[in-house]
């Protein structure tokens, strides 16, 4: 192995993910490592790809909305990768207000309950 390429148990362990979610986002083809015989090897390229999935996950962006993304870099490059992004961001944003006072409402709710029956047991 040369220093700047990990092995898939390198990977699983840089990004604390499971071998099942790396082969599944290679299935899908989210990374496409290099492969030598039945060893898989990481490039910085995929490390950064990985990345931005976790950090696409951890917003709420679905897995092909991440790979369709991912796609515009290699097909038109940056500029239109960032466009995409800043269209998927303020998408993401809305979605999230939503939820965001959805679940203020149900703590709302719930405290009322809670206190309610805390209350009556008094």
């Amino acid at each position: 192995m040369t220093e700047d390429r990990l092995t898939f148990k390198e990977m699983c362990a840089k990004f604390d993910v499971t071998p099942r979610t790396l082969r599944y986002y290679e299935y899908i083809e989210l990374l496409s490592p290099e492969k030598e015989g039945r060893a898989r090897f990481y490039t910085p390229r995929e490390v950064a790809r990985m990345t931005l999935i976790l950090r696409g996950r951890r917003f709420g962006f679905s897995l092909e909305e991440l790979r369709q993304w991912l796609l515009i870099y290699d097909e038109k490059g940056t500029d239109a990768q960032n466009r995409a992004w800043v269209e998927l961001a303020d998408r993401q944003l809305v979605d999230l207000r939503s939820q965001h006072e959805q679940l203020a409402e149900s703590i709302k709710d719930l405290q009322k309950l809670r206190d309610d029956v805390a209350q009556a047991l008094s």
